[in-house]
């Protein structure tokens, strides 16, 4: 995980065929697609796959060829030029109180410009993602949104990795079962949004294809990798505080993340659905084989 969030803590895409599949009516035409938090976990993957698909990406980020901030509005004019299409992973979080006027603004200059699909990256089972998501939904422009729960890849890549490599996963989880989703999965489905090849005005809810609790997690985990890996499970109170007081967040965010954690961890995403299947004709990606494929390429050492 790039950064704490209710984002970020909550393929098969090659080449486009030169002929168009049946289901659709034209080849998807090959415009510049804007990538809004293009070097986060998802963000990566779409900006990749839409590459290898033949599709110009212009990244949108402070350090990029063409400086983008959320902060200073004076840069969102230039990355929009000519682009078709936009990925948002909305930074600081999709849940921050400011976030709905922010993106309401940005989709609205985006319809100005001429950019025709938006795709947002949103929370599964928080009401306070809400305004954020109805936000990008303006006149001229079709809006997907992604809501996604638990990244596997916070495992090797986030927040939880640590945890792996200490043999410990310290969470405020308890014994709830979540339907951990592969960011690959994500970004597929997104590319797919991008490009036309499904409709959008759609919101989809993004799960892998069983439900696991934390501690069976952690039991793939060992599995993959040959080490003892457990998981233990504390308070949101006790979790927040150490973020605090060891990760330097500042007071506010660390209460936030404690609200955060008490909400959404009390099972209300314990449920799967079949978007994946849906959008992309195959079933999501199985924990097992994320673990597996971590544990070759190094995700844990070794």
């Amino acid at each position: 995980m790039a950064r704490l969030s209710a984002r970020e803590l909550t393929g098969r895409m090659t080449t486009q065929p030169t002929q168009a599949p049946a289901a659709r009516s034209q080849p998807t035409e090959r415009t510049t697609v804007l990538v809004l938090g293009g070097t986060g976990k998802t963000g990566r993957r779409v900006a990749d796959r839409l590459s290898r698909a033949g599709h110009p990406v212009r990244i949108g980020s402070r350090s990029g060829e063409t400086p983008f901030d959320w902060e200073d509005p004076r840069t969102w004019e230039p990355v929009l030029g000519g682009a078709a299409a936009a990925y948002i992973a909305y930074y600081p979080d999709v849940c921050d109180p400011g976030a709905a006027a922010t993106l309401r603004a940005f989709a609205e200059l985006a319809a100005e410009r001429g950019t025709r699909r938006l795709v947002l990256l949103s929370a599964r089972g928080v009401e306070a993602a809400l305004p954020a998501e109805e936000a990008v939904r303006v006149r001229g422009v079709a809006a997907t949104v992604l809501r996604a729960s638990w990244f596997f890849q916070n495992f090797d890549e986030g927040v939880l990795r640590g945890g792996v490599l200490d043999g410990e996963i310290v969470f405020p989880a308890g014994d709830v079962k979540e339907p951990f989703v592969d960011a690959d999965d994500i970004a597929e489905v997104a590319v797919a949004a991008l490009t036309g090849d499904v409709p959008g005005d759609r919101t989809y809810e993004i799960t892998g294809p069983r439900l696991l609790t934390f501690a069976e997690a952690a039991a793939e985990i060992a599995g993959a990798t040959g080490r003892a890996v457990r998981y233990v499970p504390v308070s949101a109170g006790s979790y927040g505080a150490a973020l605090v007081r060891d990760h330097g967040l500042p007071d506010e965010l660390g209460a936030f993340l404690t609200e955060l954690f008490a909400t959404l961890l009390d099972g209300r995403n314990a449920y799967l659905t079949d978007d994946v299947r849906r959008v992309l004709g195959r079933a999501p990606r199985d924990f097992a084989d994320y673990a597996r494929q971590a544990a070759r390429g190094g995700g844990w050492g070794g």
